[in-house]
């Protein structure tokens, strides 16, 4: 079936923006344009694609024509390159799961080294972002090392290492003497979201039990260092991001030489894989400079 490429186009607009005016003016269009787009759209392909509300979301047919027209996008712009068609090429959109921590210790240097690509990023835990290449949601992923997903490719890219922090005061408060399952168990945590799970794995690693101590949830990898320095809570840091507090004293690690080390993998659908080895180029080199080798844990 062929789907005509303005109509594509007014669906990936709509999705990016949340609604058909914003869609019209980037694709210089009248609203009522956009709006026969779609209708035509939804018409050849015998069901609703978008949701109509404020903002306009996509239903799962809609989300996946989308994601296919980005593909044929990457896949076009790539054509272009090797041909050298056009002498300024469009940039092309490529759609990426990236765990928080990641985007705030390495990814964006990823990014700015491909400075003719449009990014829209999905945000989600470094244990999850996998399943949005698997619903087919996505082109790549940042990933937990481990089973590579049906029809990628994955490359180890390095460890990830999390510091057990938090401030001076805090210790003082609640790990006065030694760190111990009592206290773990009753002293406040920094939790990234409800599917974080790391603080739990440190827990199981340092005392073998498995805790549920009482937690902040605090989705900002930022915010998190902030908040452990405030004193809110203990939790696992990056070590990137937590380097100057520990330097200037405002962070601690709750145990000396206790790191959590998370084995992080790039993941890219294989027939896009041609079209995005620039993006998976600057993905290597960026990440070589923050993460560590697996052997070095």
């Amino acid at each position: 079936m062929l789907l005509d490429p303005l109509h594509l186009s007014a669906l990936s607009a709509i999705l990016r923006h949340g609604s058909f005016d914003a869609a019209a003016a980037e694709l210089a269009v009248t609203p009522s344009a956009i709006s026969q787009r779609i209708r035509a759209l939804e018409d050849r392909i015998g069901a609703t694609l978008i949701h109509r509300g404020s903002p306009c979301t996509g239903t799962p047919a809609g989300l996946r024509i989308a994601r296919y027209a980005e593909d044929v996008g990457l896949l076009e712009a790539q054509l272009v390159r090797e041909l050298t068609l056009e002498q300024e090429p469009r940039s092309a959109r490529v759609r990426i799961a990236v765990p928080a921590d990641s985007l705030a210790t390495w990814f964006v240097d990823a990014m700015a080294q491909v400075p003719d690509m449009l990014f829209d990023l999905v945000i989600d835990d470094q244990d999850h972002s996998a399943d949005w290449l698997r619903r087919g949601e996505v082109s790549a992923a940042v990933t937990v090392g481990g089973q590579t997903v049906t029809g990628c490719d994955a490359i180890p890219l390095g460890v990830l290492r999390y510091l057990p922090t938090a401030s001076p005061e805090f210790i003082n408060t609640w790990f006065r003497d030694k760190v111990t399952e009592a206290e773990l168990g009753k002293a406040p945590c920094l939790v990234f979201n409800q599917k974080d799970g790391l603080q739990r794995a440190w827990i199981v690693q340092h005392t073998g039990k498995r805790l549920t101590p009482p937690s902040h949830f605090l989705p900002s990898s930022h915010g998190f260092v902030d908040a452990a320095i405030a004193g809110l809570g203990w939790g696992m840091n990056p070590a990137a991001l937590v380097q100057e507090a520990l330097k200037h004293g405002l962070l601690r690690p709750i145990v000396p030489d206790a790191p959590l080390d998370v084995a992080l993998s790039w993941q890219v659908g294989r027939v896009l894989a041609p079209a995005l080895k620039p993006l998976t180029q600057a993905v290597k080199r960026a990440s070589e400079r923050i993460l560590l080798l697996p052997q070095s844990s």
